[in-house]
């Protein structure tokens, strides 16, 4: 009996031994994953850092308000790097490591004990559980919606019409009547040409009975050079096109016309969209270029140049650069840039750090000037005329190519001779 019970004794004894050491094994885990970031970290950023580094703000690029964003970093890069607390950019500004940034900018600083458990928190790895981010933001501006199909909300007539009358149906608007033929020929003449029709043409279309008059008309408008002038003009003034370079000398660009022509020619041939993207932004990096895409890269060679004297050519150089971002931006993108050039920006998705990303690529390429023939027929006399030239070349040559053979042999050895002579000084005593 006796032995019963002190076996009994014994077992328990295990038993609350073991229990103690897998609560000292709990006690050691919990304190090792560093403090609750709910409780202890999230009231830190809340209070002292969303202002600044919130949904709203964004500075420097860096958001703290959520797992993701904080992680990835700012315009500086990382600056919570789990595990590494005297690597963190995060720890350094708010612990005052460096004098000339510290943060918050404003206000108190952190407490010693709220350091103390961001750097505890970062050594034990920056734990950061699920669902407790901040809300997503969901830009729900038109201009950065995904692109819908939507179908006529009528039939029998022309889409565009459709969506028209749809619109006036739903504001009770009766349509306008349908112009006169005279009407008709001005408005068609002023839209895609931009010059008004001569009286001849308009008595041409008003005395025209046919069904597709108008259709015709509009195909032969179409086929115009003057109507690439008219429509390539709403591109040049994207692309700041200029005769001139501005600034106080404003001195002529007398090959900038070149640009305007491509335009022009590009838009009268229906290029295609993408096409006439790739020829202006990297013409000179196709495989064997032509001409006209050479010419087409002078969308990024309108810029300012300031040729004043005593100016600081390095500055006007990177004044260039910020242009050539900034005019991509909004011509390609549809988007202002110029915001980012100096912080991150605070309503559109546009950090700081993609700003200087995109300077970058610009930053590495250097101006060039080449000299491209006027025109097709310029080019092909020009091939002429340095045929004619070289075989000239070739003629008068001629003599020089055989003098040079018939002495050959002696100059071979007079250098033998001059090459013994050198040797017999380099043997000889000093």
């Amino acid at each position: 009996m006796e032995r019963v019970l002190r076996s009994e004794i014994l077992m328990s004894c295990r038993s609350l031994i073991c229990l103690a050491v897998l609560i000292g094994c709990l006690s050691h885990t919990v304190f090792a994953a560093g403090p609750d970031f709910v409780k202890e970290i999230r009231p830190i950023f809340e209070s002292r850092c969303y202002e600044c580094h919130g949904p709203e703000m964004k500075e420097a690029g860096l958001r703290l308000d959520r797992k993701e964003d904080a992680l990835a970093g700012g315009d500086t890069g990382d600056v919570i790097m789990p595990g590494k607390p005297e690597e963190s950019l995060l720890l350094k500004y708010v612990s005052g490591d460096d004098p000339d940034r510290v943060m918050p900018p404003d206000g108190d600083n952190l407490t010693a004990a709220q350091i103390e458990l961001l750097r505890a928190w970062i050594k034990a790895g920056a734990e950061w559980p699920d669902g407790v981010d901040g809300a997503e933001e969901q830009n729900d501006h038109w201009a950065y919606q995904p692109l819908q199909r939507l179908e006529p909300p009528l039939a029998g007539v022309h889409p565009i019409d459709a969506f028209v009358r749809a619109r006036l149906v739903e504001a009770k608007i009766a349509p306008a009547p349908q112009a006169d033929r005279s009407t008709l020929i001005k408005r068609l003449y002023y839209d895609l040409l931009g010059l008004p029709p001569t009286p001849a043409a308009v008595a041409a279309f008003v005395n025209n009975q046919s069904p597709q008059a108008y259709e015709q008309l509009v195909d032969e408008l179409l086929a115009s050079p003057h109507f690439g002038e008219r429509w390539g003009r709403h591109w040049l003034d994207k692309a700041r096109y200029a005769d001139s370079d501005g600034y106080e000398k404003d001195r002529p660009r007398y090959h900038a016309w070149r640009y305007r022509d491509w335009v022009i020619d590009a838009t009268n041939a229906d290029m295609p969209f993408d096409q006439f993207t790739i020829e202006q932004l990297a013409g000179d990096l196709l495989p064997e270029p032509t001409h006209d895409q050479l010419v087409a890269t002078g969308f990024n060679r309108q810029t300012l140049t300031n040729t004043e004297g005593g100016t600081d050519q390095e500055e006007f150089r990177v004044e260039a650069i910020f242009d050539r971002v900034e005019t991509v931006g909004s011509v390609w993108l549809g988007l202002t840039l110029t915001c980012a050039r100096c912080h991150s920006h605070k309503y559109d998705d546009i950090p700081q750090r993609e700003y200087y990303q995109l300077f970058a690529y610009f930053n590495n390429a250097d101006e060039q000037n080449r000299t491209l023939p006027s025109s097709a027929a310029a080019q092909d006399a020009y091939l002429i005329a340095k045929a004619e030239f070289d075989a000239k070349l070739k003629e008068l040559s001629a003599p020089l190519a055989a003098a040079r053979e018939q002495i050959k042999p002696a100059y071979a050895e007079w250098e033998q001779m001059q090459r013994t002579a050198v040797a017999e000084i380099l043997a000889s005593p000093p």
